[in-house]
């Protein structure tokens, strides 16, 4: 199970990562994204909200994305519904990321058991969107940290629940983040070939 302590712990490593990188840097891609590091800190911190609202819905049909209106400020960022006040600067964008982090630990802990939140991967339970929410948070981190210039290694046993919760194909004898960033196209592993398309397994 994936709770809502994992989706913290997560997010609170992530931020003291992050929190230390210098404010110039911001502005650099994100690893091999298209997305400066401000862009990709505000991605994740919409994908924490998102998957908190579609947790949220009580009444059906729980068959779409809940309908925010998705703007882009540029065709090479991705879209969202949250973003930062660019003047309250880096430490400011970190407060958005943690305030969206915890609204998805808070909709995960109070979430009841028949909660199913729509993904285009399966619908999934309380505990399967709080993994997907700490997959966002390793992954994107580890995009950042290399932007940034930061150290990032998450724990790995909290790399291989995400990894028996979401990614049930993928080798159970190898590093834990190492797969984790195999299976979601960032990694290599001996002797698997690299993956160019990825998906998790979100159903419940």
């Amino acid at each position: 199970m994936i709770t809502a302590e994992d989706v913290e712990t997560a997010v609170g490593l992530a931020l003291a990562t992050l929190g230390d990188a210098p404010a110039e840097k911001w502005e650099n891609p994100a690893g091999t994204l298209t997305w400066t590091c401000w862009e990709t800190a505000e991605h994740l911190a919409d994908d924490l909200f998102a998957y908190a609202a579609q947790l949220g819905l009580r009444r059906g049909p729980v068959d779409r994305y809940v309908p925010f209106e998705l703007i882009r400020r540029r065709p090479e960022a991705p879209d969202g519904v949250v973003f930062a006040d660019r003047s309250s600067g880096p430490s400011g964008l970190l407060q958005v990321l943690e305030s969206c982090g915890a609204l998805l630990a808070s909709m995960v802990r109070t979430a009841p058991p028949t909660a199913r939140g729509f993904h285009v991967h399966g619908a999934a339970d309380a505990s399967s969107t709080a993994g997907m929410g700490v997959v966002e948070v390793l992954v994107h981190t580890h995009d950042l940290a290399l932007g940034l210039g930061v150290p990032w290694t998450p724990p790995e046993d909290l790399c291989d629940r995400v990894l028996r919760r979401l990614f049930p194909d993928a080798p159970t004898d190898t590093p834990r983040w190492a797969t984790l960033l195999w299976a979601t196209g960032r990694g290599t592993l001996p002797g698997l070939a690299r993956v160019e398309s990825w998906r998790w397994y979100s159903g419940s």
